[in-house]
């Protein structure tokens, strides 16, 4: 009975998902803006918990609303950015720094705003955050949450999301830039399922048409490389929920795998990776504008290694990279802000607070 009941559950909340994409996007877009904003435009949360706390403790990033002054310190942000390493998210803050004039004062460096998370790295450069989110659902929604919340004691107006990555692509040759039009998970539904209080809920996995379609509009004719949007797949796994055959564990043949990935193919998926639905869905249930703009490293029907060299791969990865920094720019320029800007240093309400903050975070580990 019990599976019965599950069953019923994800029939309705497939129907859910239907029903939302029956509507307009306008009157979708009207609908969660009344849940997700206050009439000033800055992001309201849909958990009515947060007011009531003392204070809240970011420990995934080594931030508080009680030890630090967040409006300060991310009150004037406009884009976040996000990928999977450290290392990637560091090389984009410096690259975007140069993208958008933005000056550091002398004797500065570009500091790790979450080091003392040992989990994220955040980085901030004028109206850009630059933030690693660490490998597949878990890590992202994790961030996510956490990201959000920011944006609302920071009382940030209509943020942009974006997410830079690698993939897999299907029938698409390495070193192509992919943006996702909608997001699928490993059954080809167009949700992110999430067990709460042992209830399935599906939320659509929704990212912004007009976003999608600004963003292949700056591809030009010069660029050496191709620049597509389709569907993507995202998995649990990188290799049985793959289709790999390189994994430790294998029970499917080289037929089977195939016949999987034209299957995908012919369904209009043309990239795989692990992120998108639950990126997607948290965005959208937030009523957050967000992208996702991956390379692939290599055509998963002909094989499922990346032999790429690793110079070849750098150079790949720039890419999303370069095409997320021209609409950054195009925004800046509109807004009048494509200019040299200033730095601001960290702000700290409470000395005491932030060490605890601190502390908080280290014991999580």
């Amino acid at each position: 009975m019990a599976y019965q009941g599950e069953q019923k559950r994800d029939t309705t909340n497939s129907l859910k998902v239907q029903q939302l994409d029956g509507q307009s996007e306008e009157e979708e877009r009207s609908e969660t803006a009344k849940l997700t904003r206050y009439n000033d435009g800055s992001v309201k949360l849909r958990n009515p918990n947060i007011e009531l706390m003392d204070q809240d403790i970011l420990y995934h990033l080594a931030l508080g609303s009680g030890s630090h002054d967040l409006h300060e310190m991310f009150g004037d942000v406009k884009f976040v950015c996000m990928g999977g390493t450290p290392k990637r998210m560091e090389t984009f803050a410096h690259f975007i720094m140069d993208e958008i004039g933005y000056k550091l004062p002398a004797g500065t460096q570009l500091q790790d705003i979450s080091a003392f998370s040992y989990r994220y790295s955040m980085y901030k450069v004028g109206p850009v955050l630059s933030i690693s989110h660490g490998m597949g659902v878990p890590s992202v929604g994790i961030l996510l949450h956490e990201l959000i919340k920011l944006m609302y004691h920071a009382k940030v107006k209509d943020p942009i999301f974006m997410r830079i990555g690698t993939c897999g692509g299907i029938g698409v040759e390495g070193g192509t830039v992919v943006i996702t039009e909608d997001a699928y998970d490993g059954l080809l539904r167009n949700s992110y399922e999430l067990a709460i209080l042992g209830k399935i809920v599906h939320r659509p996995a929704i990212l912004d048409k007009r976003l999608v379609r600004e963003l292949k509009s700056l591809a030009t004719q010069d660029d050496p490389y191709d620049t597509i949007s389709g569907k993507t797949m995202c998995t649990y796994d990188f290799y049985e929920g793959q289709g790999r055959l390189d994994g430790a564990f294998c029970e499917f043949t080289e037929t089977d795998k195939m016949a999987y990935l034209e299957k995908l193919r012919d369904f209009g998926v043309v990239n795989i990776e692990m992120e998108c639905t639950i990126f997607a869905a948290l965005t959208h249930y937030a009523g957050i504008k967000a992208a996702i703009v991956c390379v692939t490293l290599l055509d998963r029907l002909k094989g499922d290694q990346v032999m790429a060299p690793k110079e070849v791969m750098n150079e790949w990865q720039q890419r999303p990279q370069i095409l997320v920094s021209r609409l950054i720019k195009k925004h800046l320029a509109q807004m009048g802000q494509l200019k040299s800007l200033a730095s601001t240093p960290s702000s700290i309400k409470s000395p005491r607070r932030f060490k605890l903050v601190q502390q908080e975070s280290e014991a999580h580990e």
